[in-house]
């Protein structure tokens, strides 16, 4: 062995680096990953870039080859990524403040604007946190506290996640979507407060619907008594004797059938009151 190596070591030695010469040109690119390809301080390929029609499997992914000294390879991220943003204060538009704890999907779509303008997923979050708490604010800010509870919150979502999303393709990335963890009042006395004027705002509003329902009632109380005495009339009209003779049977129906007690009534034969017992004349 030391025979061979004495006699072949400038052989040995120019194989191995040529071995190790041609091991650094390859490169492997997961299926998770994008690999942009930088030239001189300038990208000049992108390796199994994200595209929605392409199935899992059926992408760049895999081996690949540089030139050693001369080109270098960033990696980025192919998946869905979560932007959270920190707890905070939100004042609604009915006067509310509100811990909001919300969060953002988004994925990079254009990986060499994403190298260029932002350089890795830590300096994107950096960039689009302080856009996301801004447009949640002005958002939730345009709405009541009861709509974040509502299936209106679903329409915020939505115009939070364009706004940012306007923002994140300056970056060469996606939002996916936006949504709220939680929305709550903050603790102590503001909490309080809040919940003694939604009891007081929620009995006015009672009161008003239970005042409607009387004016209602009263409203239709009087059609029908107005629409009785249209008909009480028509009926007098067609027949004066006999619309007489029912109203003093229905008079003596109260008077001796219905009233309670014991007491006596004393009338004269021919008091009028009892002008129907005499019979007509």
């Amino acid at each position: 062995m030391e025979t061979i190596w004495e006699t072949h070591k400038a052989t040995i030695i120019a194989v191995g680096v040529l071995i190790a010469a041609a091991l650094s040109t390859l490169i492997v690119v997961p299926e998770t990953q994008q690999a942009v390809k930088i030239r001189t301080g300038q990208p000049v390929a992108v390796i199994n870039m994200f595209r929605p029609d392409e199935k899992f499997g059926n992408t760049g992914a895999g081996l690949w080859y540089r030139i050693p000294g001369l080109e270098r390879v960033q990696y980025v991220d192919r998946r869905i990524l979560n932007l959270d943003m920190e707890p905070q204060q939100v004042l609604s538009s009915d006067q509310q403040r509100l811990q909001v704890d919300a969060y953002a999907r988004y994925r990079i779509i254009d990986p060499v604007l994403f190298v260029e303008s932002a350089g890795s997923e830590g300096n994107l979050q950096t960039q689009l946190a302080p856009i996301f708490s801004s447009v949640l604010r002005q958002e939730l800010g345009r709405n009541p506290f009861t709509a974040l509870l509502t299936a209106e919150r679903g329409v915020a979502m939505a115009n939070i996640r364009t706004q940012l999303d306007k923002q994140a393709r300056q970056y060469g990335a996606q939002i996916i979507d936006v949504r709220i963890k939680r929305a709550d009042l903050p603790d102590g006395s503001p909490l309080e407060t809040a919940f003694t004027r939604m009891q007081t705002d929620r009995q006015a509003e009672a009161e008003t619907i239970r005042a409607n329902g009387r004016r209602d009632a009263q409203i239709i109380q009087a059609d029908a008594e107005a629409k009785a005495a249209q008909t009480y009339a028509a009926a007098y009209g067609k027949d004066p004797a006999f619309y007489d003779f029912y109203r003093a049977m229905q008079s003596y129906r109260v008077t001796f059938e219905e009233g309670e007690g014991e007491s006596s009534m004393i009338l004269s034969p021919d008091n009028e009151y009892m002008r129907q017992f005499r019979g007509t004349r």
